[in-house]
């Protein structure tokens, strides 16, 4: 087997799922490209154990060992994606700057921020 032709393939669905990442401003959809990007090093693994004859399988362990790890960070990632989006109303990613305190917040005796700096419409927003 040429090892060229596995090879562009995990280049080019890297390359996508890195553009998905950088340009995506839906959280979904910037999962979904963090598992292209993992599916392309899986296939490195495997197109690697083969070209090698590996007799341990060293690269499809891995790429289980992956694929596991992949499953479980999709399902926190969803679960994180969804708490936000009920508590927010958008899975916009820039929008998730907002979670941030802001530098002029300053925290009472109480231990709550007061909002002393902030215009009408951001008071009513972190009342809502």
């Amino acid at each position: 087997m040429h090892l060229a032709y596995p090879a562009v393939l995990a280049v080019l669905l890297f390359s996508v799922g890195l553009y998905g990442v950088l340009a995506r401003r839906n959280a979904i959809l910037v999962l979904m490209s963090v598992e292209l990007m993992l599916n392309a090093v899986n296939l490195n693994l495997v197109a690697f154990d083969v070209w090698l004859r590996d007799t341990l399988h060293a690269g499809q362990a891995l790429t289980l060992f992956t694929i596991a790890i992949a499953a479980a960070e999709i399902g926190i990632g969803l679960a994180i994606v969804l708490m936000v989006y009920r508590n927010r109303g958008t899975s916009d990613v820039d929008r998730l700057r907002d979670t941030a305190e802001s530098p002029h917040d300053t925290p009472d005796a109480d231990g709550t921020h007061s909002t002393e700096g902030t215009a009408p419409a951001q008071k009513a927003e972190a009342t809502a």
